[in-house]
Parts: structure tokens; sequence; C-alpha cells
């Protein structure tokens, strides 16, 4: 195998543990403090170590691991200062979607009521992970439906921070606020109603506030 070859491969192979390694710190299979070791992973994964050193340095870059030297690598705790940082990044920019996409609505309200409609359905299965998923997606193809999609792929570079405290409170109350939110968003946008969706937006994306003071009572030692 070429040089050129094998270096592609182990890139993949790197980005796909960092997709895997995110995806379970996010969501809280890893927890804040646990360790993790590169012979571990790169075993669950099966791909040799140094695709899985890459992704440690990656993941570290993101503010997800703390790589300690001749010690063990571990889940990096929550910073509130990246959450509130996380927030004023996505609101940022979905603000600024959410106001483009009603001032030429086009198809969006009746993509939008299917989108939450599914939300619907994860709620009242108390399915989190599935909520998480569909959350995510109704935010998405606002980016998108606004011509916009790559917007998207920033804020989600930058909330891993805010999706770990989300995690922590995704149940079935919070889940039917949410729903009911983006209810309020996807009607301002069908009515092409940009200051009240705008509004609905901003006070969608504030609760991350709230939910963080929560998260910090429920669970201290996850946070630094």
């Amino acid at each position: 195998m070429s040089t050129q070859v094998l270096e592609v491969t182990e890139e993949t192979m790197a980005m796909r543990v960092v997709g895997a390694l995110r995806d379970e710190i996010v969501s809280m299979a890893l927890k804040p403090g646990d360790v993790i070791s590169e012979s571990d992973i790169a075993g669950r994964y099966g791909v040799s170590r140094q695709p899985v050193r890459e992704a440690f340095i990656r993941l570290a870059q993101q503010g997800l691991l703390l790589i300690r030297p001749k010690r063990a690598t571990v889940v990096k705790k929550i910073s509130p200062e990246g959450v509130r940082q996380s927030r004023f990044i996505r609101e940022s920019i979905e603000v600024e979607i959410v106001r483009r996409l009603a001032a030429h609505p086009g198809e969006a309200a009746a993509v939008l009521k299917a989108l939450i409609a599914d939300q619907e359905t994860a709620s009242a299965a108390n399915d989190s992970r599935g909520f998480h998923t569909l959350d995510e997606l109704f935010h998405r193809t606002m980016a998108r439906l606004a011509g916009v999609e790559y917007a998207w792929q920033l804020i989600d570079d930058h909330k891993m921070q805010l999706d770990r405290v989300r995690y922590l409170t995704l149940g079935a109350s919070s889940s039917r606020v949410a729903i009911d939110e983006h209810l309020k968003i996807a009607k301002a946008v069908a009515e092409g109603d940009i200051a009240g969706a705008e509004a609905a937006m901003r006070a969608h994306l504030a609760r991350a506030e709230v939910l963080l003071s929560q998260t910090i009572g429920d669970h201290p030692d996850y946070f630094e």
C-alpha cells in the first residue's frame, strides 16, 4: 500500500473514531471524568492506535477530552462558559436563518409541520435519543430551506458543550416544552412574521441558560 493511500485510510479511520467518540461523549454514554485509553478504543473500533491518537487530539481541541502526558486521558468536564459561548454562536446564526426563512417561507410550513409531528411521536414514546435527533433535524432543515445549510455545519462544530447539557435534561417534560417552542417558530415562519420568528427563536435558545443552571444543580461533579 502506498504512503498516500495509507495516509488517506488512517485519516478516514480517525474521522470515524472522532464521530463515534463525540457521539458517546455528547450523549453521556461516556461521562465527564471517565478514563479512556488508546488501546481500548482501538480494540473497540478495530483500528490501529495511530488514528485513535489523532482522534484524541481532535477531540481535545474541541474541548471534549483532556490528554495528560504519561497519565490517563479523561473525558473533560463540561465548561459552563463553553456552554454559554456555544449558545451565543448558535443564537447569532440561527436568528438570521429564521429571519431569512420567514421572509420567503416557500414549502417550510408543510416540512416543519411534518418534523414536529415526528417529534410528538418520539416524545410520547419517551424516546429521548430519537427526540434529540429530530430536534437537530428541525433546526438543520430550517437552514436548508433558507438556502444556508452550511451555516448549520458551523453551528454543529461549536455546540458540543451545549449538547451535553441538553442530553442531561432530555425528558418528557423538556421535550414537550421544546415542541411547543418549535410550533411557535414554525407558525411565525409560515405566516411570514419575521419579527415573530426571531423572537420565538431567541426565546427557544435562551432556555439553554435555565437548563445549564438546572444541570449544574443536579450533576455538579460533571462541571468544571
